[in-house]
C-alpha cells in the first residue's frame, strides 16, 4: 500500500499487524506470557517445591551451621541450650516444688528431658517460622522461588537439632536404667508426625509474621504459656486433678498437640508408664494435628504467595 506526497515521493505505509485489536489478555495467551510473581496453582506450587528440595536441605544445613558460628563452643550449644533449660526446670520443679515426688528421680529426669527436647522442637519451629520471610527479605526480593521453601527449611533445621539432642536423651535413658525396648521404634512415626505439624505451624507463623513483624516479639510469651499448659515439667493431669479442674479442661489440655507429641514420646521411651497419661485415641489426635495443621498451614501460606516481599 502506498500514497503520493506533494513532492511526488512515494511513501510506503506499514502493513496492519496481526495483533491489532487483541486485548492484553489475548496477547498474553497468544505469546505464552504470565504475570511476574503470579501465584501458581496448588499442585504446581507443590511441584516447584519438590524441584527445589536440594536447596531446602542445603539452606537448612547452612543456617544450622551458621547459628552458633560466633560461639567458641559452636555446635555444642545446639544440645547444651535445651540441657541447661532442663537443668533449671529440674532445680525449680523437681527439687524445690517436689514434682518428682512419687515418680522417682530415675523416672523424672528422663521424663523432664524428653518433654523439654520435644517441646523445644515445636517452639523453635514456630519462632524460626515467624521470621522466615521478614528476616530474609533480601533473598525473597532478589530470587524467584516458592516462598514456602523458607519456613520448611527452618522447620527442617529444628528437626536436625532435635536429632542431635536425641543422642543425648538416649544417654540419659540408659544412665537411669531405661534400656532399649521395641517401643523405641515408635519415636520414628512420632517425629514424622510432629515434623509435619511443626512445618505447617511454621508456615502459618511465616505468613502472619510477614505482615505483622511485632508478632516475633509476642510469640515467645505465647509459646511459654503453651509450655506450661503442655505438662513439660510435671504430670499435667495429676496436677489438674489435685486442683479439682473440670474434666473438660483436663481433656482439652491433654489433647493439645504439644502435649500429645510429648506424651507419645515419653510413652515410647520411658519404662514406667504410670505417670504418662495418654488421651483416648492419641494416635488419631497425633495424625489429625499433623494433617490439619500441616496441610492447612501449607494452603494458608500459598494463598498469600504473591504478597511476600512487597510493600
Amino acid at each position: 500500500m502506498s500514497e503520493t506526497t506533494h513532492d511526488s515521493a512515494v511513501a510506503m505505509s506499514a502493513p496492519p499487524s496481526p495483533d491489532d485489536g487483541l486485548s492484553a489478555a489475548e496477547l498474553a495467551k497468544k505469546y505464552g506470557l504470565a504475570v511476574s510473581g503470579a501465584r501458581p496453582s496448588l499442585p504446581e506450587y507443590a511441584r516447584q517445591l519438590w524441584a527445589r528440595r536440594h536447596f531446602i536441605v542445603a539452606f537448612s544445613r547452612a543456617k544450622m551451621t551458621a547459628q552458633y558460628s560466633q560461639a567458641k563452643l559452636g555446635q555444642v550449644w545446639q544440645v547444651a541450650t535445651p540441657l541447661l533449660n532442663a537443668g533449671v526446670y529440674l532445680l525449680i520443679f523437681g527439687l524445690l516444688m517436689q514434682q518428682s515426688k512419687g515418680m522417682g528421680i530415675a523416672t523424672y529426669i528422663p521424663f523432664l528431658v524428653t518433654g523439654v527436647f520435644v517441646f523445644t522442637f515445636t517452639q523453635s519451629s514456630a519462632l524460626a517460622g515467624v521470621r522466615s520471610i521478614s528476616g530474609n527479605l533480601g533473598l525473597v526480593r532478589a530470587l524467584h522461588f516458592p516462598r514456602a521453601a523458607l519456613p520448611i527449611s527452618f522447620a527442617m533445621q529444628q528437626l536436625q537439632q532435635l536429632l542431635l539432642s536425641m543422642c543425648v536423651l538416649f544417654l540419659f535413658l540408659l544412665g537411669f536404667g531405661h534400656l532399649p525396648d521395641p517401643s523405641w521404634a515408635l519415636i520414628v512415626p512420632v517425629l514424622v508426625l510432629q515434623f509435619f505439624f511443626n512445618t505447617g505451624l511454621a508456615m502459618v507463623m511465616a505468613r502472619a509474621g510477614s505482615k505483622t513483624p511485632d508478632l516475633a516479639q509476642l510469640l515467645p510469651f505465647i509459646t511459654r504459656t503453651w509450655m506450661y499448659a503442655s505438662g513439660v515439667m510435671y504430670n499435667m493431669v495429676e496436677a489438674l486433678e489435685k486442683a479439682h479442674a473440670p474434666k473438660w479442661v483436663i481433656d482439652v489440655l491433654s489433647a493439645n498437640p504439644a502435649a500429645v507429641y510429648i506424651d507419645l514420646m515419653r510413652w515410647s521411651l520411658i519404662d514406667d508408664h504410670s505417670h504418662i497419661h495418654l488421651p483416648p485415641h492419641v494416635w488419631l489426635l497425633a495424625v489429625g494435628w499433623a494433617v490439619v495443621v500441616g496441610v492447612g498451614g501449607f494452603v494458608y501460606f500459598w494463598k498469600a504467595e504473591e504478597q511476600y516481599g512487597r510493600g
